[in-house]
């Protein structure tokens, strides 16, 4: 394919690809808009100059076709279980780079499995260009080059605002019955009796956490290959009540009526944070590397409200691949772009706690 310098948002209609795009618009980027529905895409590409074009995920032919002409994918549409697959797989027939913003532990693993069928069609698979992961990961990264020999990593998340997009609140429901999974010894294992709740200082005192099925137990370790990950975030006593819920109410949270029911009360909720909160938000993580004599690295990382970064670095992103910033293969943001990338966002802050 010859180099156009140009990408395409996929899922443009939903609350984070709206932000992504305004953002990217705002950053002199040009992106193609696309997702299902024409007239909706219309409404969004137009008042911002952009080109746009609508396709289902369920026509191959229509995919590759809507692939022509730009470098990369920068893929947003929700839940990633259901339509990272299709997208993967026209990109990689196409030869166009994928990313996405997915935080499904799942997915990472399924495309981390087609690395080299990426290699060999010459085109990089980035899942995790939001929140979750790049500011984690990069922060995973950093306490690796503190610590060469660590082999366990915790990371503790606080802060932003407690609002979520219908598509993150989606995503989370259909992960509740699959618990509370941490990577041990090198594998992905869901946590059996569930990690008690511990306390973590994000800067003003410790604050109750509890484990959580994050992004980072796959990414992390792909970037580190430090063995024993788990991430942990600060937590409501409602929170964590919710994370002691025994295994047979996670059974029939499963079931299709229950699933039915949650997913559409989510869709009666706002489509995410206020712009007010977009901008004032602020995100705390808190990164404990720590080797088998008991070493530790610490570090601390304060970033923007979390869909405000997702869109700002989702967007720098694809622009970085688009004009031929990458590596063949699968890929993490950290391994691709290095512990500072992160910096380079207006409002993050690093403070190593043990320099």
């Amino acid at each position: 394919m010859q180099q156009t310098k140009r990408f395409l948002i996929y899922g443009a209609t939903g609350f984070t690809g709206r932000l992504t795009a305004r953002t990217a618009k705002e950053s002199g980027l040009a992106p193609v808009l696309a997702g299902r529905n024409a007239a909706k895409l219309k409404a969004i590409a137009e008042p911002l100059g952009l080109e746009y074009r609508a396709f289902e995920l369920s026509d191959p032919g229509k995919i590759d076709a809507a692939l022509e002409q730009v470098d990369a994918v920068l893929h947003i549409a929700g839940p990633f279980s259901a339509t990272s697959k299709p997208m993967a797989d026209a990109c990689l027939r196409t030869g166009t780079h994928y990313l996405d913003v997915t935080g499904e532990i799942d997915v990472f693993e399924a495309l981390a499995a087609r690395d080299a069928e990426a290699r060999q069609a010459g085109i990089m698979l980035l899942p995790g260009v939001g929140f979750d992961v790049v500011p984690s990961d990069c922060l995973a990264v950093h306490l690796k080059e503190k610590l060469p020999d660590a082999d366990d990593l915790k990371i503790y998340i606080a802060g932003g605002s407690n609002a979520l997009s219908r598509g993150t609140a989606r995503t989370m429901v259909q992960g509740v019955p699959l618990g509370t999974r941490v990577r041990r010894n090198g594998r992905i294992v869901t946590a059996s009796p569930r990690p008690k709740a511990t306390t973590c200082d994000f800067g003003d005192g410790p604050i109750p956490t509890i484990v959580i099925s994050w992004g980072d137990v796959s990414t992390a370790y792909h970037s580190t290959r430090i063995p024993n990950i788990e991430v942990r975030m600060a937590a409501t006593a409602a929170m964590r009540v919710a994370a002691s819920m025994p295994d047979y109410v996670r059974r029939i949270m499963a079931t299709s009526f229950v699933q039915s029911l949650l997913k559409a009360r989510i869709d009666r909720m706002p489509e995410g944070p206020s712009e007010e909160a977009l901008r004032s938000g602020r995100t705390v993580l808190v990164g404990v590397a720590t080797n088998a004599n008991g070493k530790t690295a610490r570090a601390r990382l304060t970033t923007s409200q979390g869909y405000m970064l997702t869109a700002q670095t989702a967007s720098e992103i694809a622009r970085r691949v688009a004009f031929g910033e990458f590596k063949p293969g699968f890929q993490t943001p950290g391994l691709v772009f290095g512990a500072d990338f992160i910096l380079r966002f207006d409002g993050v802050r690093r403070e190593d706690l043990n320099a």
